[in-house]
């Protein structure tokens, strides 16, 4: 299975480092592979989250995750996106752009650092909300109780979350946006308009796809109720409820959600990637400014993140460790600030990666300590309903 799912990241992940040595040598194969592992290190997480929604999809969307995803994640975000900031932000044609980032690396790099408190706030606040409605639902399994019981009382109040995320911009507006390193001056305009487009994307796709995945439910459940009145050989299989992901419950049958549901849940699954490789991106700056040599190196890992989410999809992880998730919107919610904050001030990226990696590594224990306690429990139960039997 291993070889199964990680076959087409290391094929990729060997020609890759080949195609880096051949054009660029040692340095360039040197540099693609720090990329590489910069990338898996800021998007373990994403690997979780991505994994959550996927269980819900059908295996066709699942190799569509896997292939046309791919394609956007990498050709899409690592090298076309920059590219289509600078335009925007530069006022200047595709082409041109293009041409600048081929031949005036320099002035290419300046450009997008510029165009990165847009890029913060728009991808901080969709980050914000994935985090903000996951944290103010109700839930039957918690992480930290004594966190998550209060808040999920506050969520009870309908867009709780918007208002929240609404008045962290404000606080970003009016204080790391003021005087902003990054192309200087003030950015406070950019940053409100910015974190408000991150905001309704996050309202209208993620709207979209719950309300597909809840019609999706309904039908499912007529179904269940017309099988049971009629002929038991009919039944069509049982809706199984996955895990709420993102603040949207939501239900995924046996077989897996497909048509306008998995389409929409997908478009919903792209704009999280997208969110989440932002800070890459930004960050690949610190090592190189060669746009090929860029998307090459982070192409290489987001192979990985996308193996490692079906990985864990297949093995199902996150029913055996429950608490995986809630460390990765915990890291979500992390990432979400350290975004915001970096509108004015330098974090490097090794931070921001560690900062997911012992969250997730410490939701990760929390299961495995929870599983052994209701393993031992179980075997108490078991040894005393022996006793009792023998008495």
């Amino acid at each position: 299975m291993l070889l199964r799912t990680f076959g087409w990241s290391f094929a990729v992940t060997v020609g890759g480092l080949a195609m880096a040595g051949v054009l660029w040598g040692w340095k360039g194969l040197a540099i693609v592979g720090i990329l590489s592992i910069l990338e898996i290190s800021l998007s373990f997480d994403n690997a979780v989250i991505n994994a959550g929604i996927l269980r819900k999809m059908n295996a066709f969307w699942q190799k569509i995750f896997l292939t046309v995803g791919v394609l956007i994640a990498v050709f899409g975000m690592r090298l076309v996106f920059p590219v289509v900031i600078v335009a925007i932000t530069a006022k200047m044609a595709p082409l041109e752009a293009v041409d600048l980032a081929i031949n005036n690396k320099d002035k290419y790099e300046h450009l997008v650092t510029a165009a990165h408190p847009a890029i913060a706030a728009y991808g901080g606040m969709f980050l914000l909300m994935i985090f903000l409605d996951f944290i103010f639902e109700e839930r039957d399994i918690r992480w930290l109780g004594w966190l998550e019981k209060p808040l999920a009382k506050l969520g009870k109040l309908d867009t709780f979350s918007i208002v929240i995320a609404l008045v962290g911009l404000l606080i970003a507006a009016t204080t790391v946006a003021t005087d902003v390193a990054h192309g200087g001056g003030d950015k406070s305009a950019t940053v409100l308009l910015s974190g408000v487009a991150g905001l309704l994307t996050y309202l209208i796709v993620g709207g979209i796809s719950g309300y597909f995945e809840d019609k999706l439910e309904e039908e499912e459940e007529e179904g269940g109720e017309g099988a049971e009145e009629g002929d038991d050989a009919k039944r069509p299989e049982a809706a199984q409820p996955a895990q709420a992901n993102g603040g949207r419950g939501g239900g995924a049958t046996v077989v897996g959600m497909a048509g306008k549901a998995a389409f929409f849940l997908f478009l919903y699954l792209e704009v999280i990637d997208a969110s989440f490789s932002f800070d890459g991106v930004i960050g690949a700056f610190a090592i190189t400014n060669d746009i090929f040599e860029m998307a090459l190196g982070l192409g290489i890992g987001a192979m990985y993140i996308r193996s490692l989410t079906v990985f864990l999809v297949r093995k199902g992880t996150l029913d055996d460790y429950v608490y995986l998730e809630h460390g990765a919107h915990y890291a979500i919610g992390a990432l979400a600030v350290i975004l915001l904050v970096t509108i004015k001030y330098e974090i490097n990226e090794v931070i921001t990666g560690l900062v997911g990696v012992v969250l997730i590594a410490a939701s990760y224990w929390s299961s495995v300590v929870r599983n052994r306690r209701e393993a031992a429990d179980g075997e108490d139960s078991a040894n005393k309903a022996e006793v009792t039997s023998g008495v």
